[in-house]
Protein backbone atom coordinates (compact mmCIF):
# COMPACT_ATOMS: atom_id res chain seq x y z
CA UNK A 1 0.00 0.00 0.00
CA UNK A 2 1.36 3.41 -0.96
CA UNK A 3 1.91 6.16 1.59
CA UNK A 4 -0.99 8.17 0.16
CA UNK A 5 -3.39 5.23 0.56
CA UNK A 6 -2.23 4.69 4.14
CA UNK A 7 -2.75 8.35 5.03
CA UNK A 8 -6.18 8.35 3.39
CA UNK A 9 -7.23 5.32 5.45
CA UNK A 10 -6.00 6.96 8.66
CA UNK A 11 -7.44 10.45 8.19
CA UNK A 12 -10.56 10.08 5.99
CA UNK A 13 -13.80 8.20 6.46
CA UNK A 14 -15.23 8.59 2.94
CA UNK A 15 -12.66 6.42 1.09
CA UNK A 16 -13.70 2.90 2.06
CA UNK A 17 -12.99 1.94 5.66
CA UNK A 18 -10.81 3.69 8.17
CA UNK A 19 -8.14 1.92 10.19
CA UNK A 20 -10.37 1.79 13.27
CA UNK A 21 -13.25 0.23 11.29
CA UNK A 22 -10.84 -2.30 9.79
CA UNK A 23 -9.59 -3.23 13.28
CA UNK A 24 -13.15 -3.48 14.69
CA UNK A 25 -14.22 -5.58 11.71
CA UNK A 26 -11.26 -7.93 12.11
CA UNK A 27 -11.76 -8.19 15.88
CA UNK A 28 -15.52 -8.63 16.21
CA UNK A 29 -17.14 -8.61 12.77
CA UNK A 30 -18.78 -11.60 11.13
CA UNK A 31 -18.95 -11.42 7.33
CA UNK A 32 -22.56 -11.66 6.15
CA UNK A 33 -22.36 -11.04 2.42
CA UNK A 34 -21.43 -8.85 -0.51
CA UNK A 35 -23.69 -7.00 -2.95
CA UNK A 36 -23.36 -6.52 -6.71
CA UNK A 37 -21.48 -3.23 -6.19
CA UNK A 38 -18.74 -4.87 -4.11
CA UNK A 39 -19.86 -3.51 -0.73
CA UNK A 40 -19.24 -5.93 2.16
CA UNK A 41 -21.68 -6.35 5.05
CA UNK A 42 -20.85 -7.40 8.60
CA UNK A 43 -22.58 -7.98 11.92
CA UNK A 44 -21.48 -8.37 15.53
CA UNK A 45 -23.04 -8.86 18.93
CA UNK A 46 -22.41 -6.04 21.35
CA UNK A 47 -23.86 -4.20 24.29
CA UNK A 48 -27.57 -3.34 24.12
CA UNK A 49 -27.95 0.07 22.47
CA UNK A 50 -31.62 0.15 21.52
CA UNK A 51 -34.26 -2.28 22.75
CA UNK A 52 -36.12 -2.14 19.44
CA UNK A 53 -33.18 -3.61 17.49
CA UNK A 54 -31.46 -5.66 20.18
CA UNK A 55 -27.75 -6.08 20.64
CA UNK A 56 -26.78 -6.97 17.05
CA UNK A 57 -24.80 -4.28 15.24
CA UNK A 58 -24.71 -4.23 11.45
CA UNK A 59 -22.48 -2.20 9.15
CA UNK A 60 -21.25 -1.87 5.60
CA UNK A 61 -17.72 -1.40 4.27
CA UNK A 62 -18.13 0.48 1.00
CA UNK A 63 -16.25 -0.47 -2.12
CA UNK A 64 -14.67 2.92 -2.84
CA UNK A 65 -16.32 6.22 -1.99
CA UNK A 66 -18.73 6.02 0.97
CA UNK A 67 -22.18 6.94 -0.33
CA UNK A 68 -25.36 5.59 1.26
CA UNK A 69 -27.09 5.50 -2.13
CA UNK A 70 -24.69 2.70 -3.10
CA UNK A 71 -26.56 0.33 -0.77
CA UNK A 72 -29.24 -1.69 -2.63
CA UNK A 73 -32.75 -1.75 -1.07
CA UNK A 74 -32.54 -5.34 0.24
CA UNK A 75 -29.31 -4.64 2.08
CA UNK A 76 -30.62 -1.28 3.31
CA UNK A 77 -33.56 -3.05 4.95
CA UNK A 78 -31.19 -5.48 6.64
CA UNK A 79 -28.84 -2.72 7.86
CA UNK A 80 -31.76 -0.80 9.42
CA UNK A 81 -33.12 -3.95 11.13
CA UNK A 82 -36.31 -3.82 9.03
CA UNK A 83 -35.73 -7.45 8.07
CA UNK A 84 -33.96 -10.19 10.01
CA UNK A 85 -32.63 -12.20 7.06
CA UNK A 86 -29.81 -10.76 4.96
CA UNK A 87 -30.27 -10.84 1.16
CA UNK A 88 -27.30 -13.24 0.91
CA UNK A 89 -29.15 -15.77 3.08
CA UNK A 90 -32.39 -15.88 1.09
CA UNK A 91 -33.36 -16.67 -2.48
CA UNK A 92 -34.96 -13.47 -3.68
CA UNK A 93 -36.14 -12.90 -7.21
CA UNK A 94 -37.15 -9.34 -8.08
CA UNK A 95 -40.59 -8.67 -9.46
CA UNK A 96 -40.85 -7.81 -13.18
CA UNK A 97 -41.81 -4.20 -12.43
CA UNK A 98 -38.81 -3.57 -10.14
CA UNK A 99 -35.95 -1.58 -11.64
CA UNK A 100 -32.31 -2.39 -10.91
CA UNK A 101 -30.59 -0.31 -8.22
CA UNK A 102 -28.99 2.94 -9.39
CA UNK A 103 -26.85 5.03 -7.07
CA UNK A 104 -27.52 8.74 -6.52
CA UNK A 105 -26.82 10.69 -9.72
CA UNK A 106 -26.93 14.17 -8.16
CA UNK A 107 -23.99 16.28 -9.32
CA UNK A 108 -23.33 14.16 -12.40
CA UNK A 109 -24.28 14.53 -16.05
CA UNK A 110 -27.01 11.91 -15.47
CA UNK A 111 -28.79 13.95 -12.77
CA UNK A 112 -32.50 14.61 -13.25
CA UNK A 113 -33.12 18.11 -14.57
CA UNK A 114 -36.81 18.82 -15.22
CA UNK A 115 -37.97 21.15 -17.96
CA UNK A 116 -37.72 24.75 -16.79
CA UNK A 117 -34.83 24.06 -14.43
CA UNK A 118 -31.89 26.43 -14.67
CA UNK A 119 -29.63 23.40 -15.08
CA UNK A 120 -31.61 21.71 -17.86
CA UNK A 121 -30.45 21.79 -21.44
CA UNK A 122 -31.94 24.26 -23.91
CA UNK A 123 -33.78 27.44 -23.10
CA UNK A 124 -36.41 28.01 -20.46
CA UNK A 125 -39.99 28.44 -21.65
CA UNK A 126 -41.27 32.00 -21.79
CA UNK A 127 -43.50 33.30 -19.00
CA UNK A 128 -47.19 32.88 -19.79
CA UNK A 129 -48.43 36.05 -18.15
CA UNK A 130 -50.98 34.29 -15.94
CA UNK A 131 -49.08 35.14 -12.76
CA UNK A 132 -50.35 38.05 -10.69
CA UNK A 133 -48.13 38.90 -7.71
CA UNK A 134 -49.77 39.53 -4.36
CA UNK A 135 -49.53 43.05 -3.05
CA UNK A 136 -50.19 43.86 0.64
CA UNK A 137 -53.42 45.71 1.20
CA UNK A 138 -55.26 44.29 -1.81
Amino acid sequence: MALKDTLLRVFTWWNGQTVSVALDTARAGTFVGEDELGNKYYKAEGALIDRSVGSERRWVVYNGYADASKVPPGWRGWLCHNVDVAPSEEAYTPRPWQKPHVENQTGTANAYRPAGSQLSWGSRPAATGDYAPWTPGE
